[in-house]
């Protein structure tokens, strides 16, 4: 093998050679004079151990148990020590307890019921338990949970014929749901006029934009109108399908929380908003005024509802997020009116009973619907009042909303993902601060229902028909599966109304107060109507 020759440097790697070993030797140099100094870093002396000092302890080494049968005495049995037969009877007690720990160990193949194989805690019930919010809080679009089926099993002649008519309401078919965007965002109130010679829908969304519907109006009508108009276009003249005819104002800067027509004059409508506000749309003059705001511009006072006394034509009731209901009279000053302290946490919905608007009830987040009587207050007069607690019923989760009916009857929906029908008799004969007992709060009516509406989706609140025509108090609520849900005063279900063309869920539901007609809103401002 020939001998490989050194490679001779070049000028440059040579003087970069000799850099490198002059830094080097400069280095070593100072390094010696540091520790002759004894600036250098030594060794940190290790610290004393404590006597007391924790020490490790050697793993104690698990021996495997072997099961042994269970012990007898031989002397009482009447065994001799020793002998074949207690020989004998020791390997069949040995053998017993050996299959006895194959069984336990052996899988099971069939199906279990967990009340049967619980080992701790509280008894198990498949209907009322922690876990039943949870895994039925999936939606599963279109699939019915009421029907033909359910009708024609039904044995009652009168709720036979009441869920036929019921669920024969139809979808209405002018236009198809997805196109009549009746607001530009998601709905969070809905309604109809009281008139009953035609359906007009009102809803408010999200951004505090109100809008109307007229459900006698048509796809050919609207053409028709199209076509007679003189400032149309060309291209409109060409257009076979054209959308409905929609208005819509802008009343609020916030959500349009709830809203309510006068009993007195039908031509009012009054607006809750989470601006801090309440306002009066008056239809005959056009125009909206302000009735109710927080005289300090800079308090943030959201209104989650509205409401006004059926006996007083002048007389408001609102509560707020914060927890307070309040009372105003249209006549007076908006200072003057009176905010009563009914909850620690957010009031998501209240209700004036219809029949004596002095009963009112209320849902927080606190878990609780509570009735209370304005009749009597505590407190000192032009301080903080609060008027008396009837009685109060505490459910596993927080409650969305309470609704009255004219009977006396509190509807009630809550994420523990059940309807509640209380059942309150002669409340007009009622004493002032009547106290009720945990007995006579108990709901009447139980419904299983799934109301996990979850970020994207309006809740869902169980809203009473007003005055049905055949006296048969009923309410409606929408339904995860995207219909809508009828049930009676006894929690018994008449329909669930769906169809073609509904691609959201329909969360904000309710009846006409007197027709059977229905309307539900979705989270995309889109309207549905069965009629």
């Amino acid at each position: 093998m020939a001998k490989q020759e050194p490679v001779e440097l070049s000028e440059y790697e040579r003087q970069r050679q000799e850099n490198i070993a002059q830094r080097d030797k400069l280095l070593k140099q100072l390094a010696l004079d540091a520790s002759s100094a004894g600036l250098g870093p030594g060794q940190k002396p290790k610290p004393a151990r404590s006597a007391n000092a924790h020490r490790k302890k050697p793993a104690v080494k698990k021996i495997k148990e072997e099961i042994l049968p269970r012990r007898t005495s031989s002397r009482i049995a009447g065994i001799e020590a020793d002998s074949e037969v207690a020989k004998r009877k020791a390997e069949e007690e040995y053998v017993a307890v050996q299959e006895a720990a194959k069984v336990k160990r052996q899988r099971v193949s069939g199906p279990l019921d967990l009340s049967e194989v619980q080992v701790a805690g509280k008894g198990w019930d498949k209907n009322e338990n922690f876990l039943v919010d949870v895994v039925s809080r999936g939606a599963n679009p279109y699939e019915r949970t009421f029907g033909d089926e359910e009708i024609k099993e039904t044995t009652d002649k009168e709720l036979r014929a009441l869920r036929e008519k019921m669920s024969g309401l139809e979808l209405y078919d002018g236009f198809e749901p997805n196109r009549i965007k009746i607001t530009p965002e998601r709905i969070y109130s809905l309604g109809f006029h009281p008139v009953a010679e035609k359906p007009l829908v009102f809803a408010g969304d999200k951004l505090g934009n109100l809008g109307l519907f007229d459900a006698s109006q048509s796809s050919n009508s609207v053409k028709k109108e199209a076509i007679k108009s003189e400032d149309q276009d060309e291209e409109d003249e060409e257009e076979d399908d054209p959308d409905p005819n929609i208005t819509s104002f802008h009343l609020h800067t916030r959500t349009i929380s709830s809203f309510q027509f006068s009993p007195h004059n039908p031509s009012h409508l009054y607006t809750s908003s989470y601006d801090s506000s309440l306002r009066l749309l008056d239809l005959t003059a056009s125009s909206s005024t302000e009735i109710y705001a927080p005289t300090d511009t800079s308090l943030d006072e959201p209104i989650s509802g509205v409401e006004m006394d059926p006996h007083s034509p002048h007389l408001l009731y609102f509560s707020r997020l914060d927890g307070h209901v309040g009372r105003v009279d249209t006549r007076a000053a908006a200072d003057t009116v009176e905010v009563f302290e009914l909850s620690e946490k957010k009031i998501g919905g209240f209700s004036l009973n219809p029949s004596v608007p002095h009963f009112i009830a209320t849902a927080s987040l606190d878990r609780t619907m509570r009735i209370w009587d304005l009749r009597k207050l505590s407190g000192k007069r032009g301080g903080p009042q609060l008027p008396a607690l009837c009685g109060e019923h505490e459910s596993r989760l927080s409650v969305s909303h309470a609704a009255f009916n004219a009977a006396g009857q509190v509807a009630t929906a809550s994420y523990d993902d059940t309807v509640k029908i209380h059942t309150f008799e002669g409340m007009s004969g009622w004493e002032a601060g009547r106290e009720l007992g945990e007995q006579e709060m108990k709901p009447s009516s139980v419904v299983r229902h799934n109301n996990q509406t979850g970020r994207w989706v309006t809740i869902l609140r169980a809203q009473w028909q007003l005055r049905p025509q055949d006296n048969v108090h009923r309410f409606c609520i929408g339904n995860m599966n995207r219909f809508v849900d009828i049930y009676t005063s006894k929690g018994e279900q008449l329909a669930q109304l769906g169809g073609d063309g509904i691609t959201a869920v329909p969360a904000v539901a309710q009846f006409h107060p007197t027709n059977d007609w229905v309307a539900a809103g979705t989270a995309s401002g889109k309207l549905c109507l069965w009629m």
